[in-house]
């Protein structure tokens, strides 16, 4: 009788364990997200910077081609609709910043794509996608927006298809987020 007793509170204890790892994952949605990205232009934007305004991080690649670019102008299309509504919206690129990766992509080049694209909001580099890992997104492109407090506003929207408005699929939750009707 002992031993079931230790048997079911070593199984309860699993269990608690189990559930608080994943309660604590659930609950860092919900904590403010540090983070400091360099920029393609030498400077460099940090989550302090940001606190107090919602921020849109627009994840992609240089190297995904067409659909890069459609994302691009999509988030242009979104900061020029924000922009003046305490929203910053930023593209992060993944690509890498060590010349021998596949994935590389100098400054220049980000820059040569961002104003091919007609990108003006700020290119940020994420290269080894650590950010993008915490922030949950699981695929690119993905958008992960964050509240006021610097927290990540789930759900993510990881592959968001660019052909998609990025304006018409976030207005809603962004102008609840800003408190408007």
């Amino acid at each position: 009788m002992l031993r079931k007793l230790r048997l079911s509170a070593a199984a309860l204890g699993l269990a608690l364990a189990l559930a608080s790892g994943w309660a604590a994952r659930t609950a860092g949605a919900q904590t403010a997200l540090d983070f400091k990205l360099k920029t393609t232009d030498g400077g460099e934007i940090t989550s302090e910077m940001v606190r107090g305004d919602v921020v849109v991080l627009a994840f992609g690649s240089s190297h995904l081609g067409p659909l890069s670019r459609q994302q691009a102008q999509g988030v242009q299309e979104l900061a020029d609709e924000f922009g003046a509504r305490d929203v910053r919206v930023y593209w992060v690129t993944t690509d890498s910043d060590k010349p021998q990766a596949r994935n590389y992509a100098s400054d220049e080049q980000l820059r040569a794509f961002a104003r091919k694209a007609g990108l003006k909001a700020a290119v940020l580099r994420d290269p080894e996608g650590s950010l993008f890992k915490r922030t949950g997104a699981d695929q690119l492109p993905a958008v992960v927006i964050l509240d006021r407090r610097g927290a990540v506003s789930v759900p993510v929207v990881g592959g968001h298809d660019p052909k998609q408005s990025l304006v018409e699929s976030l207005t809603e939750r962004l102008n609840k987020m800003l408190g408007a009707q």
